[in-house]
């Protein structure tokens, strides 16, 4: 009764393959130190040699563009600032301020051939010439040329000249700032200013070509009130 079948025996044990027999478990040290390689998502392009392109080429082209965008943009600000310059420089120039040069020497002592001015245009855009004032105007007989000269007198005045002694209205004038050198002998009127116009003269009584000469001046043609002298800087002043 031995070899009969018992249905309530445990199976035999199975045969392992032979395959499976064979393989060996892999070290605890050799799955540490031994990771997959990593692999991209892309591939490399080639380059023209059939090496492959290195990693950084990309970022360094990226890199000079930007940096020719950094300098386009700077050089367009800049421009942009040089045009805006030009703008204000021109409506100052028009409206407000200009820069003149003396040539001769008819305002010596007080201007000196060469002197660099400054010109207070809007002076008399919103205001009067004044007596005294050193005022640049255009020539009137050739509106052309400009000149420097002071107000002497204005609209309705008197004005006559003895011995070179200048009266308005009857009254003499101090011109204590004119040297002895410098003054002339001459005998001029007496007139009476029409209205719109002034009389002016050069502080060099003796070497200015003024009213005296060409006649008056129509306000139209005074450009502005000589508001400083800034060249030479030694001898900067107001006026």
């Amino acid at each position: 009764m031995s070899d009969q079948y018992d249905p309530y025996a445990p199976p035999p044990p199975m045969p392992l393959p032979d395959s499976y027999a064979a393989a060996q478990p892999m070290p605890v040290a050799d799955a540490l130190t031994s990771p997959e390689p990593l692999v991209s998502g892309e591939p490399v392009p080639a380059l023209a040699g059939g090496g492959a392109a290195q990693p950084d080429a990309r970022l360094a082209i990226d890199g000079g563009a930007l940096r020719m965008e950094r300098v386009v943009e700077e050089l367009v600000a800049w421009l942009k600032t040089l045009a805006s310059a030009a703008v204000y420089a021109t409506l100052i120039v028009t409206f407000g301020f200009q820069v003149a040069r003396v040539e001769g020497h008819s305002m010596a002592p007080t201007l000196a051939d060469q002197d660099r001015l400054i010109v207070n245009k809007l002076a008399y855009r919103i205001g009067e010439p004044h007596l005294s004032d050193i005022v640049m105007l255009y020539y009137p007989n050739d509106p052309n040329k400009s000149f420097v000269k002071r107000v002497i007198a204005e609209e309705g005045d008197q004005v006559r000249i003895v011995d070179g002694k200048v009266y308005r209205n009857d009254i003499l004038l101090d011109d204590s700032f004119v040297p002895a050198d410098f003054r002339s002998h001459d005998d001029w009127g007496p007139q009476v200013i029409p209205e719109g116009y002034y009389f002016v003269m050069g502080d060099h009584r003796n070497n200015s070509s003024d009213s005296r000469h060409w006649g008056y001046v129509p306000k139209k043609y005074i450009i502005g009130k000589v508001q400083l002298r800034w060249w030479p800087l030694r001898h900067a002043r107001m006026f």
